[in-house]
């Protein structure tokens, strides 16, 4: 009987690490630390009733091939993931921001809790006139990165940092729309951060 017992329950243990090691996106992981994004607000408690994003800044991610695809329209912040909605949530242009410099160099620092091959870091910002109380839609952004960094497949550290020169003439509430294109699966990670140039 302890045998049976014992084998049901060893079993039972490689059928939920199974699972647990097939998960897929809902792992999560990564966002950007540099400028600060809004996920990674939500986590450290600067900004409050986030919903689950608070727990798995990580997670946002969505089919990549911005911005021709990608997240709809207003969902760009979340990466299109309706539980994650509160990042698309202007909040009344009140997400606080980081202060940067128009044309100066700065280095984006990212977090990741799994390094995926990845293909490139892309950088998008708002255009000039943006209003910070309106959801981020194509239509307000520059669809030109104003950064794009090369990673041909490789995989990044856990911490992992790039320096590249920010967007000039802005001055300005504007938001940063960072998107971590993985090379073998469809997917990428976006993360928005509000700076003030």
């Amino acid at each position: 009987m302890r045998r049976k017992i014992s084998a049901a329950a060893v079993g039972i243990g490689i059928a939920a690490a199974s699972i647990l090691a097939t998960g897929g996106s809902a792992t999560g992981h990564g966002y950007t630390e540099s400028p600060i994004s809004r996920q990674k607000l939500c986590a450290n408690g600067t900004v409050q009733n986030c919903g689950q994003i608070q727990w798995e800044p990580q997670s946002v991610e969505g089919p990549k091939g911005f911005p021709n695809g990608g997240p709809a329209d207003g969902a760009i912040c979340s990466g299109g993931n309706g539980q994650f909605a509160q990042l698309d949530d202007p909040r009344g242009g009140k997400w606080p921001t980081t202060k940067l410099t128009s044309g100066a160099d700065h280095t984006f620092n990212w977090r990741f809790t799994a390094a995926h091959a990845t293909t490139d870091w892309r950088y998008y910002v708002t255009k000039d006139g943006y209003d910070p109380s309106q959801k981020v839609t194509r239509a307000n952004l520059e669809l030109t990165p104003f950064l794009t960094v090369p990673y041909n497949g490789k995989r990044p550290p856990f911490t992992f940092s790039h320096t590249g020169k920010l967007p000039s003439g802005k001055s300005g509430h504007h938001v940063i729309v960072a998107v971590w294109t993985i090379a073998d699966t469809g997917n990428a990670f976006y993360a928005c951060s509000d700076v003030q140039f």
